[in-house]
């Protein structure tokens, strides 16, 4: 059965800039490249994440069992696709992570040269 939800539902990614869209509370999907990673010492083992694609930026709160499990993922990652729950406080949206993957290996894809097609000859 199609969705009716006026967003893209997981797997898809939502663009950052539809992040108005999705109700609070709602599952959601995003990717994009790591701009920020930062993990406060006040923030007991909480990790802050901010992802930016070609519409805008999402933030994204990556708790501490969340961090255990997709640690590499969340170290390493250029990229990240971030599958979660759409939670808005005082007109901030964050992205509570549920599952968190490396898609850096797509940024690879962008720059490996396309092979050319020779011309036709008949």
């Amino acid at each position: 059965m199609p969705s009716t939800r006026p967003w893209p539902c997981p797997p898809a990614c939502i663009p950052h800039g539809q992040l108005d869209v999705p109700p609070n509370g709602a599952r959601i999907a995003v990717a994009g490249l790591v701009l920020v990673r930062q993990r406060p010492g006040t923030a007991k083992g909480v990790i802050f994440i901010t992802l930016e694609d070609e519409t805008g930026i999402s933030n994204v709160i990556v708790w501490r069992k969340m961090y255990e499990r997709f640690r590499r993922a969340v170290i390493a990652g250029r990229a990240l696709k971030v599958t979660g729950r759409v939670q808005r406080e005082s007109g901030v949206t964050h992205i509570i992570a549920e599952q968190i993957e490396d898609i850096s290996w797509m940024l690879d894809d962008l720059v490996r040269p396309r092979p050319t097609h020779a011309a036709y000859q008949p």
